[in-house]
């Protein structure tokens, strides 16, 4: 698959404001508690592919990681690069025009991977099995793997929770998901996504273990968080957002849920 619909879409739509409001900042706020308990500690070196505009290469330089960002999005360079200025004191080491199924990475040369877009912006199968084997080859022995899915039902649900299902566009794409996981936007409606593949839960497992990965779980991100009353003042209030992170610590990996949160995160061990 060529990257150019995905950074079309990418060009004309504003992905470092996506994190900071609303279920957007919960996955935030959670994929960050995540990597908090599975990343070595700092410095080790930390390659972001597909980091897009910086966010989490930002936070993890900022607590003392040695971090390297790749995007195929030339926005997205530009916008972490300005997010990076304005921590002068622990800025991200370097950002590169790049594509996740060829990194410009010396092989073992990581303590960790994130993959935070490609996994479910690469369509085919194929694509993904070598960004994995890219990721495997530049992370050392014991080198940690983290990579980012979007949940096979998130289309539905996010159709119910905002009301899309209303247009009549929006339905038959849904089914396409439902049915194969292949989800495509026709129209010229940016809030229908771009394209990109939605993995099952046991799916993404399964790729990132056929890659030669061990010790492979699969969390849940927003988990069942994205229903939960006034989630944006939850959010801002240091006692209630910790009590939900808590919550939804607790509930991360059950098979049972995993299905009814929009971003599933992977982790394994090289």
């Amino acid at each position: 698959m060529a990257y150019d619909d995905v950074v079309s879409y990418y060009e004309a739509y504003r992905e470092d404001l996506r994190l900071l409001a609303g279920a957007g900042r919960l996955e935030f706020e959670r994929t960050r508690d995540i990597l908090k308990r599975c990343l070595p500690p700092a410095p080790a070196l930390i390659l972001d592919v597909g980091g897009g505009p910086g966010a989490y290469s930002c936070w993890l330089a900022a607590e003392g990681y040695e971090v390297h960002l790749l995007d195929p999005v030339p926005s997205h360079i530009e916008q972490a690069r300005l997010a990076s200025a304005r921590q002068p004191s622990h800025p991200i080491a370097t950002f590169q025009l790049g594509d996740a199924r060829a990194l410009p990475h010396a092989d073992g040369s990581a303590d960790a991977a994130l993959l935070m877009g490609p996994m479910y912006h690469l369509t085919e199968s194929d694509d993904r099995a070598r960004t994995l084997g890219e990721a495997r080859r530049v992370l050392r022995d014991g080198g940690v793997l983290v990579a980012a899915g979007i949940c096979r039902f998130a289309s539905l649900l996010d159709g119910l929770a905002r009301g899309l299902i209303d247009d009549p566009r929006f339905p038959p794409i849904v089914r396409q998901d439902l049915a194969c996981g292949q989800h495509r936007n026709p129209t010229e409606n940016p809030e229908f996504f771009t394209s990109a593949f939605f993995h099952r839960p046991e799916e993404l497992a399964a790729e990132v273990q056929g890659a030669g990965f061990r010790w492979v779980r699969v969390v849940a991100v927003e988990g069942l968080g994205w229903v939960a009353a006034d989630l944006e003042a939850r959010l801002t209030d240091a006692a209630r957002c910790e009590q939900l992170l808590g919550l939804l610590r607790e509930v991360e990996s059950d098979p049972a849920l995993l299905g009814a949160s929009p971003h599933l995160l992977a982790t394994a061990i090289r």
